[in-house]
């Protein structure tokens, strides 16, 4: 990741404010809403700033988007085991920063990674994957997702940039079989308890297509489960996006994973799909966003320098969540991310189909 420490006004902020709506419509829907978060609390801060010396001060840090390509300040990143309740749930003496208690950068050791025994794992995965209940998904109904996420980010405070994290919280998530309905409680994007819509159209009166970057679950009934022709769509549908073709494709499948509840053929596929990306290892123990362990599946992304994890039980194999975890020294302001900053987290706690939009699943339907 390229550093730019540069200050920009509100007004410029504003206007960055209106192209990210504009092209990042096409995202799916966690990823979408974490950068969002990220934009929209840059934008409070510097205005903030603007008033007062003492406001909370603007994230001297820069993203890249992988899709569509553009820049956003902030550096997404996480909380593991349980440094979670210690500090990050507690506050750890920090600030209120939208909705959200701010504290000290949180990190991990950083496990051992191996090419050893990648495709057995994967095997195994896809085998548990397809003996798993996935439920078809009937008009009317809703996709819940339930999770918990939380971020770390670069602070400057008078003139000084440090790690900060925000707090552990609570994700849910309604989404119609076709896309066009749904629902979001998410206190990073939303202080409102009561969360606001996903429906469709959005305030510009657009439509999106469902497609790989915004699928439906209509959209992913009808993706093919050959793994070499799903895997090629991958490429061909991302393509210049990312900082490289095999890691935009496993960003893509994850995404797959953890945003949506696909049909179990095809969510078996997707395993068998990201066993052909080449530079996928293994991590034999990794921790999910709320302390639970498991071997995780990931890819190093040279360029960041952070290494993506999907987290599976080591006995069921079912997908419990993910991670990115700074793994390399990186040079300038993004050196204050030290190796070992656990960059971006989340655990799926319930993924059920519902018969109501904000109806929570009873826990024989939670998967």
């Amino acid at each position: 990741m390229n550093a730019n420490t540069s200050r920009q006004s509100p007004a410029e902020w504003e206007e960055g404010a209106q192209l990210f709506d504009r092209t990042t419509r096409d995202l799916p829907t966690g990823r979408h809403q974490f950068h969002k978060e990220r934009m929209m609390a840059q934008i409070h801060e510097l205005q903030q700033d603007e008033r007062t010396t003492t406001a909370a001060p603007a994230k001297a840090r820069r993203l890249r988007l992988p899709r569509p390509a553009i820049v956003l300040p902030a550096m997404a990143a996480a909380v593991a085991g349980a440094v979670v309740a210690g500090s990050a749930m507690s506050g750890g003496g920090g600030v209120r920063d939208g909705g959200l208690a701010t504290g000290p950068a949180l990190t991990t050791q950083v496990g051992v990674a191996t090419t050893k025994g990648v495709p057995q794992l994967l095997d195994q995965i896809s085998l548990a994957a397809a003996d798993g209940s996935h439920p078809a998904v009937k008009p009317g109904q809703y996709i819940y997702i339930e999770s918990k996420t939380a971020d770390t980010f670069l602070r400057t405070v008078d003139g000084r940039t440090s790690p900060a994290s925000h707090a552990l919280h609570r994700r849910q998530m309604w989404k119609s079989p076709d896309g066009t309905k749904g629902w979001l409680i998410d206190p990073a994007v939303n202080d409102s308890p009561e969360g606001e819509t996903l429906s469709l159209p959005d305030e510009q009166g657009n439509t999106p297509k469902a497609n790989l970057n915004g699928p439906s679950y209509d959209y992913l009934a009808k993706l093919t489960t050959d793994p070499d022709a799903l895997l090629a769509k991958i490429y061909k549908e991302t393509k210049g996006q990312g900082n490289s073709p095999d890691q935009e494709a496993f960003t893509t499948i994850g995404d797959l994973l953890g945003q949506s509840y696909p049909p179990a053929e095809l969510y078996s596929t997707l395993f068998k799909a990201a066993a052909k990306i080449p530079g996928v290892v293994v991590v034999e123990d990794a921790v999910d966003a709320v302390g639970r362990h498991g071997v995780a599946v990931a890819r190093l992304d040279e360029t960041s320098g952070e290494r993506e994890e999907w987290i599976f039980d080591k006995r069921t194999h079912v997908f419990l969540g993910e991670r990115s975890v700074q793994v390399k020294q990186n040079t300038g302001t993004d050196a204050l991310i030290k190796p070992g900053t656990v960059t971006f987290t989340s655990a799926i706690l319930k993924r059920a189909v519902v018969d109501g939009m904000k109806q929570t699943p009873s826990r024989s339907q939670a998967g």
